[in-house]
């Protein structure tokens, strides 16, 4: 059973674009947009379509003036995300070793290589948008988050799951190495010790006491089915503060995990040098003592 009715929530302007992604307003929090993975029969298997998908959906939203300023990200049917789809032949045909062309030069190692390279960093862009999006995105996470699903949700800002969720960095038993980012991000997350190295070796599942322990996740739900409330509560604390600040304290964010602390203070410092001007900051002052605050929505990004 999905985690939050989906037909029950107003449709999003973007949701006509894809296949196997559910894109719709939230159906009682105004700022928040979800993003559902919609392949349930598949447990949400990601597949060559999805997978591009989720990359040009990610891009998109936030920054076409809908004023959504928090991303709810989850699954739907029985669990978040089984992995990447195995019987999608597109992930592979780069690295096909029954090739029976003619042109010998094709069999040439070196030669597959280059060509395959620019599918991998076409797979890492898509979800590098998620952590490049502009608003901030809270990943509630239940059943399996197996393989491709830990790629994912390490791009999320804010990752909340229910007691019966079950992860596993599972490329390693499938005879790779994860590529898409996890062996980058999740040791950033959660530090490089040994606990996370023997689940990045072995492929192991863990629990989601496991994955608060470590930091993965910063909650778990009381029970499965209060998953959402969860997750709505943290969104809606998000959404309810100014975009703009909420946007340059992303970007700092990021910025400052993979830079030196003298890097991070200038970048927050350049970025702040004009966010300061908004008049969000008048706003916030003002209600200080509580009370909804009217921000005005960000801009839509300019694109050629």
């Amino acid at each position: 059973m999905a985690p939050l009715p989906l037909s029950t929530m107003p449709q999003h302007p973007l949701d006509a674009q894809f296949s196997y992604l559910s894109i719709s307003y939230h159906h009682s929090l105004p700022f928040v947009t979800v993003v559902a993975l919609n392949r349930p029969k598949k447990a949400n298997a990601i597949n060559a379509q999805m997978w591009k998908e989720i990359g040009d959906a990610f891009s998109h939203i936030g920054t076409t003036g809908d004023g959504c300023r928090c991303i709810l990200m989850i699954g739907s049917g029985k669990g978040f995300c089984g992995g990447i789809d195995v019987t999608d032949e597109k992930f592979f045909s780069g690295i096909d070793c029954n090739y029976t062309g003619d042109d010998n030069s094709s069999q040439d190692v070196a030669r597959k290589s280059i060509a395959f390279r620019s599918q991998i960093l076409q797979m890492q862009s898509a979800f590098t948008a998620v952590e490049e999006c502009p608003v901030p995105v809270v990943a509630a996470i239940h059943g399996a988050c197996i393989g491709a699903g830990i790629d994912l949700t390490c791009c999320a800002d804010v990752r909340v799951c229910s007691p019966d969720a079950k992860f596993s960095i599972r490329e390693v038993r499938l005879g790779l190495a994860a590529d898409v980012g996890t062996l980058q991000r999740f040791p950033k997350l959660v530090g490089f010790g040994s606990r996370v190295r023997e689940l990045c070796f072995t492929g192991e599942d863990f629990s989601a006491d496991d994955a608060l322990r470590i930091g993965f996740v910063s909650r778990i739900s009381p029970t499965k089915h209060s998953l959402i409330d969860t997750a709505n509560d943290i969104c809606q604390r998000i959404s309810r503060n100014s975009p703009v600040a909420a946007t340059i304290t992303k970007a700092s964010l990021n910025f400052s995990r993979d830079h030196a602390v003298s890097e991070g203070l200038e970048h927050v410092a350049l970025h702040n040098s004009t966010a300061l001007m908004s008049e969000d900051l008048v706003k916030s002052f003002m209600m200080k003592g509580g009370g909804a605050i009217h921000f005005e929505p960000l801009h839509s990004h300019s694109r050629l």
